[in-house]
């Protein structure tokens, strides 16, 4: 009983090369409140999406290690490009569960379609590691899945720019793309956890493009739900609300960029070297 209660009470570990992820930690915090959670943005490394396959899974287990140092019980990849060169890697080298951003997406997306036509919106580095089209092809030999690489929404969701006339133009000519090549579309993934201060506006064009109800299924919400079951009774359910400590490796702009994704004021992030 002793060692259960103290299982329960260990964190929740979750990282990313920057701040996307706290779109993860935001979901968390509605799906487990109860649930202490340490965060590590490897800001000073950041774009993984243009490192190699090599370099990134090598930032990654030393990303990994520095939560496994601090006790975590489930490890969090909050990084798409992660998610799809290096979990094998991570998965291998940690004694505890790992959930990565692709298959919980990939899951919820195949639950939530009615016709097996499902888009796909990420990074370049996502769209062309082809992991959802896999991880979905895995699961549904039948599913179609269409995928286009959005660049520039990262951008415009740090900026801030998430509900106006620049972000619904930009999200037109990219999901223009997508339905032209699919207009049978009606179950679209955000592959990208800054994607989520954009759903509103992915949403709403999406709909006006497929001219039909097109389902959005975002990774951070699917990663919270995956971590819930993934915890079952070892889930921390006090009813107060857990402790959130942040971490990262360059503290550049967060004041500004961290409660633009958490949703919430933070009173900062501790200063690491990896």
């Amino acid at each position: 009983m002793g060692q259960e209660r103290t299982y329960k009470r260990r964190p929740i570990g979750v990282f990313d090369s920057g701040v996307g992820g706290l779109t993860v930690v935001r979901a968390l915090r509605a799906v487990l409140p109860g649930e202490d959670i340490i965060y590590l943005g490897d800001t000073a490394r950041v774009p993984y999406g243009s490192k190699s396959p090599r370099t990134v899974e090598r930032y990654s287990l030393t990303c990994q290690q520095f939560l496994l140092d601090r006790g975590v019980k489930l490890v969090l990849i909050a990084c798409n490009t992660v998610s799809a060169t290096a979990l094998p890697a991570l998965s291998a080298a940690s004694p505890v569960p790992v959930i990565g951003a692709v298959e919980p997406g990939a899951s919820r997306a195949l639950a939530a379609t009615h016709n097996d036509h499902i888009g796909v919106i990420g990074t370049l580095a996502t769209v062309r590691s082809t992991a959802y089209v896999k991880a979905i092809g895995a699961h549904n030999p039948r599913g179609r899945v269409t995928a286009v690489a959005c660049p520039l929404l990262v951008p415009l969701a740090e900026e801030g720019w998430t509900d106006d006339d620049i972000a619904r133009l930009i999200a037109r000519r990219y999901l223009a793309s997508l339905f032209d090549a699919d207009p049978q579309i009606d179950t679209l993934v955000l592959g990208c956890t800054h994607y989520p201060l954009l759903r509103e506006v992915i949403t709403h064009v999406a709909q006006e493009l497929a001219h039909h109800p097109v389902s959005v299924v975002d990774s951070a919400t699917a990663m919270a739900e995956a971590a819930g079951e993934a915890l079952g009774s070892g889930a921390n359910r006090r009813s107060e609300a857990g402790r959130l400590d942040c971490f990262a490796t360059d503290t550049s702009r967060l004041d500004e960029l961290a409660p633009r994704f958490l949703g919430e004021p933070l009173t900062g992030f501790e200063l690491v070297d990896l």
